[in-house]
């Protein structure tokens, strides 16, 4: 028998059992946060965040965990306040005579985008037939906050050339469509298909590169053009980047349990995919103004 058993100089771990037996409920309490092992098997996404989960919560517990610190705590709270950011009123300067509905459909495809990514990651821990649904939902958030990023740009850069509205504006809302479409299926929203979703992502933010080139071709001779270039550059490297996190699982990967907190990929991803919408953003600020002093 291992004499380190019976002795008792190990004050260290005795502490460290007794802390855990007050901050930790057993896994069959209600509200309790369990490990990766103890996770019904539809729950286990990412085996490489170790801890600090919620599993088949009541509704009332998993909202209320808004409040609690868990492995989702910061993915709720990057998209409440990113929403809280979007609800600020536009500046009257910042459009004047040109239109404004291409920023209201930027707007309202971010907010129900972020709105349905909080909803997710609150309530997905409730039951396997809830989580399925807000899983789909939050791919139909994402996609629908990348189609209406185009508006704004598309709208004001090709304004005096309405045509390629109708190609550019179009193309993004029948790829956004069927990658909605898509993602709707249960089959698709699972696990095995990670990677697939991730190139569905993918292909619409590339798609924003042809009409970022066309632009600084066309209006070359204007200096708004490759300000407008560099933001719509911007705009596909932080979609891509955001989504060589979340098919990586980089850094949990390395340091599994490490990053079961704060810093994992997917807190990363939510970040990048919202850079990449104010890049968007961006640069749909460049033209109006250069507009609204000058006619086609």
């Amino acid at each position: 028998m291992d004499p380190t058993l019976d002795s008792k100089p190990a004050s260290e771990p005795v502490k460290m059992k007794k802390w855990k037996k007050i901050v930790r409920l057993p896994p069959s309490t209600p509200c309790a946060l369990v490990s990766y092992k103890e996770l019904p098997e539809y729950m286990k996404d990412n085996e490489f965040i170790l801890s600090y989960y919620r599993a088949n919560w009541p509704l009332k517990g998993a909202l209320f965990s808004i409040f609690r610190w868990h492995n989702e705590t910061l993915n709720v709270w990057t998209t409440t306040s990113n929403n809280l950011i979007d609800l600020k009123p536009e500046s009257e300067s910042d459009v004047t005579r040109v239109t404004r509905w291409p920023f209201y459909v930027f707007l309202a495809g971010s907010m129900f985008c972020l709105l349905s990514s909080t909803i997710c990651h609150l309530f997905s821990c409730h039951s396997h037939h809830l989580n399925l649904s807000l899983l789909r939902l939050d791919y139909a958030g994402i996609t629908a906050m990348i189609i209406t990023s185009f508006f704004p740009p598309i709208y004001y850069i090709f304004q005096c050339d309405p045509q390629w509205h109708f190609v550019y504006l179009g193309g993004i809302t029948v790829l956004g469509l069927f990658t909605i479409a898509t993602l709707l299926s249960p089959a698709l929203s699972t696990k095995k298909f990670r990677g697939f979703r991730a190139l569905l992502f993918s292909s619409m933010a590339l798609f924003g590169i042809i009409p970022g080139i066309h632009a600084a071709v066309v209006n070359w001779s204007n200096p708004r053009s490759n300000v407008t270039l560099a933001y719509e550059l911007a705009m596909a490297m932080f979609y891509l980047t955001g989504t060589l996190f979340y098919i990586s699982r980089i850094p949990e990967r390395f340091k599994p349990g490490w990053f079961d907190l704060a810093g994992h990929s997917h807190q990363i991803f939510h970040i990048l995919v919202v850079m990449g919408a104010l890049a968007h953003y961006g640069a749909s600020l460049v033209f109006p103004d250069w507009l609204d002093r000058h006619s086609c």
